[in-house]
């Protein structure tokens, strides 16, 4: 069991793996703060519960490593907890929490010999998720919605198809011919690694990722 270090103790060498009850989880980094050990452990004990926790910790102590290393190995360890969903208040905080993640699928996957399957992606507005140069160039939310619907509605696309010169979104269009039925591999995704990779394959990110929801593990919403 790894060692409980205190605040601002270092360390050269510690196993990768802490024993919380019945629980193994995998932990990314040398070190852990008694406040982290403490933040997992009642997570843990409050997922066993079935039940709700309202948890605090002091800035700078390690919430989101900590929330995200207890609740992979929960729900590796119990499938059947259902998804997990992570909310925040901007799009900077989101990608922060999904390059963590990312972290830390990858050295689970150093630990483990072997890629779990897992998919996590984030969620956001049209304003973050858009490949359209006419509609991404906006600078407004509301006018990015406004005319990303004008390209997208079922009735313009019914009238594209008896009139071409009406313009419709090529990136929704492909999604539709092919995106639904494509899913992205199981890998975790952040609106920037959506984005691109959407941008290869010429699909729309945005209704992509909505599709998806229903596959994903983790997901993160701003």
């Amino acid at each position: 069991m790894r060692t409980v270090l205190e605040r601002g103790a270092a360390t050269d060498a510690f196993p990768a793996r802490l024993q919380l009850e019945d629980l193994t989880v995998i932990f990314p980094y040398d070190y852990i703060y008694p406040e982290q050990y403490a933040y997992m452990l009642e997570l843990k004990r409050s997922l066993d519960a079935r039940g709700h926790c309202v948890l605090e910790m002091p800035s700078g102590t390690g919430k989101t490593v900590s929330l995200l290393a207890l609740v992979v190995a929960y729900k590796m360890a119990h499938p059947d907890v259902g998804k997990l969903v992570y909310c925040s208040r901007t799009v900077p905080e989101i990608e922060k929490t999904l390059h963590e993640l990312k972290r830390l699928m990858a050295y689970r996957e150093r630990e483990l010999g072997y890629k779990e399957e897992f998919t996590a992606l984030g969620l956001s507005s049209r304003r973050n998720l858009c490949l359209n140069p006419e509609v991404s160039k906006e600078k407004k939310g509301k006018v990015v919605d406004a005319k990303c619907r004008n390209l997208t509605a079922s009735w313009i696309r019914a009238e594209h198809a008896n009139d071409p010169s009406i313009e419709v979104c090529s990136y929704y269009e492909r999604y539709f011919e092919e995106g639904r039925d494509q899913l992205l591999p199981p890998a975790v995704y952040t609106l920037a690694d959506l984005n691109e990779e959407c941008q290869k394959r010429g699909y729309c990110p945005y209704f992509l990722a909505r599709h998806m929801v229903r596959s994903f593990i983790f997901l993160c919403l701003c």
